[in-house]
């Protein structure tokens, strides 16, 4: 399974990602995750994007388009890959689609999960107060005002892949809202239909 993974923070893709991982044996590639290594390991790519990611902002498409080409390479990708946070815009999207072909690879789905940006708000800071009760470090763009910028930001510059990828014939869309199991079964029939 070779497929994009959409829908704005707190959405619930890392969660539906692993679940896709398990039952397609694929790998989730993560953006943030990639890029919150290169953070902590103070790379060159990691401190050009620290400031960005601290503020909310997205990070440029040159580092991360450098960031998943390298990480297909790895051998656990050859099975099959979840983009978990990538693409984030249109050009991306069409970077991505170059990259694949130069590779020979083609997507074979992309998923998007829908959902409604208030109650994502409130996700946040209900999970923002479990971890700091758990005794949890909470990542510093987990803050109301981040959060809502990177909302603003995904509704502007990710929210138009949806059109992009209708227009490929790959789109396919689940509710996000329902419960982590509601939202699996859905993903699954969505995948296997």
């Amino acid at each position: 399974m070779r497929l994009v993974l959409l829908g704005p923070p707190g959405a619930g893709k890392g969660t539906q990602a692993k679940r896709i991982e398990e039952r397609y044996s694929a790998v989730q590639l993560s953006t943030g995750d990639m890029l919150r290594a290169a953070v902590a390991a103070k790379t060159p790519v990691g401190l050009k994007a620290q400031p960005i990611m601290e503020g909310g902002g997205l990070v440029p498409d040159e580092i991360v388009v450098g960031i998943i080409a390298e990480r297909l390479e790895e051998p656990d990708a050859a099975q099959g890959f979840i983009l978990d946070g990538f693409p984030r815009t249109v050009g991306q999207a069409k970077a991505l689609d170059a990259m694949l072909s130069e590779k020979g690879i083609a997507l074979d789905a992309v998923l998007e999960l829908t959902v409604n940006e208030d109650e994502l708000v409130k996700r946040m800071e209900t999970r923002v107060a479990e971890t700091r009760a758990a005794g949890g470090t909470v990542r510093a763009d987990d803050n109301p005002d981040a959060f809502r910028k990177r909302l603003v930001a995904y509704r502007e510059q990710t929210a138009p892949l949806s059109d992009y990828y209708r227009g490929t014939g790959l789109l396919k869309t689940v509710d996000g809202m329902r419960s982590i199991d509601e939202v699996s079964t859905a993903v699954n029939a969505a995948l296997d239909g």
